[in-house]
């Protein structure tokens, strides 16, 4: 019998992780609360999106009529626990986004332990349909409404991505004009089957919300802000997050991402970047499998990158008018199986323009146009047309 392997270290740290978790929100517990309080929000979206120069858009997209919604409670069991329970619904069905504890030990080194999206960018922490600015979101984080959604198999990390784990984070405040944030977490992971040329997305939001590999993944963010003047403020963030994704543990992924933010008056400018390294199976017939051959030096390799950006403004004209302006893009680098229709190096360009007329706090209609410019396809012009609300 051949002995046992022994466990990789990452093995026993969420296990370790989660007890500290629990005897960290039985000592915060301790003081008896009064009263539970709590707090019940959510944001609407309807959107339509017209293809016209496609005439069947159905082949490569979701256009049409869809619905997004987000729905969050909050109950604070005393001045150190909150509880959290947030369900949205999109083009993946409903799903939940949220269902943790957050434990707040000190300002400056908190617990969260649960479901919960681990802090990534900047973007995913303003997901919600009434927090973000255009009727879709931009391409290194778009889940659904990105056209030729599947040939890409999606973006670099969909926006929301849900996780279970356990999340440290906390603020630090210096030289009065300064915070840094930061987060650490370790969760379960992205996931794909064996045998596998890519991560799996659905596999994330299917019915039992379990680890497929028995081994976490493990990342982090940094964020720096400045108040640089009373009406200049800004950030800079970077991004980690590694693991393996199929059941087998032997096809590992990295993502890595860095965002900017500016707030100058009723203007504000954001950019973020980012790339995922993921490792393919290259099967006992690479030959048969892949669409290109073997290097100079004679060997398939066994991974492929997948980049994307974008920079995004939005200026508040007045009260009621909000001019958007943003430009972003994907980018495959690699190899792709014989029936992809992407070659070893395919991009995407996206432009778009829009404007959004604010009726009050809680009620906006969105109205863009988007020219998508393929190197593997037709380019395409989008229009989206949404109404959102806020409670």
């Amino acid at each position: 019998m051949q002995p046992r392997p022994a466990p990789r270290p990452t093995r026993w740290i969420a296990p370790t992780l989660g007890g500290l978790a629990l005897t960290a929100a039985l000592v915060a517990t301790v003081p008896a609360a009064r009263g539970v309080e709590r707090t019940f929000a959510g944001s609407a979206q309807v959107d339509y999106l017209l293809v016209p120069s496609a005439y069947s858009p159905r082949d490569f997209t979701l256009d049409g009529f869809t619905t997004e919604l987000s729905l969050r409670l909050a109950a604070d069991f005393s001045e150190s626990v909150t509880f959290n329970v947030k369900t949205c619904f999109g083009c993946h069905g409903f799903e939940i986004g949220v269902a943790a504890a957050d434990i707040r030990i000190h300002e400056a080194f908190n617990l969260r332990v649960g479901r919960f999206s681990p802090a990534f960018g900047d973007f995913p922490a303003r997901h919600d349909p009434a927090n973000h600015r255009t009727s879709d979101k931009p391409l290194p984080y778009d889940m659904g409404r990105m056209l030729r959604l599947q040939e890409w198999n999606m973006s670099v990390l969909p926006a929301p991505y849900v996780d279970n784990g356990v999340e440290l984070f906390g603020r630090t405040t210096f030289a009065d004009d300064f915070d840094l944030d930061w987060n650490a977490y370790v969760i379960g992971g992205l996931k794909g089957g064996s045998d596998a040329l890519d991560v799996d997305f659905i596999q994330s939001r299917s019915l039992y919300y379990v680890d497929n590999n028995s081994q976490p993944s493990v990342g982090g963010r940094l964020a720096l802000s400045w108040r640089a003047t009373d009406d200049l403020d800004l950030k800079l963030g970077v991004s980690g997050l590694a693991g393996t994704y199929d059941p087998d543990r032997q096809l590992g992924y990295a993502i890595l991402g860095a965002d900017f933010v500016a707030k100058l008056d009723r203007l504000t400018l954001r950019a973020e970047y980012l790339v995922r390294r993921t490792e393919m199976a290259l099967g006992d017939d690479p030959a048969s499998r892949f669409l290109y051959g073997p290097g100079e030096d004679g060997t398939y390799a066994d991974f492929f990158l997948k980049d994307g950006f974008y920079v995004e403004s939005d200026f508040l004209l007045s009260r009621r008018v909000e001019l958007v302006a943003r430009w972003d893009g994907l980018r495959r680098l690699g190899n792709v199986v014989v029936t992809s229709p992407l070659r070893k190096e395919s991009a995407l360009m996206r432009y778009t323009a829009g404007v959004n007329f604010v009726f009050d706090r809680s009620l906006r209609v969105k109205v863009s146009g988007e020219l998508y410019d393929f190197s593997d396809f037709e380019d395409e012009i989008a229009l989206h047309l949404g109404f959102v609300g806020a409670f």
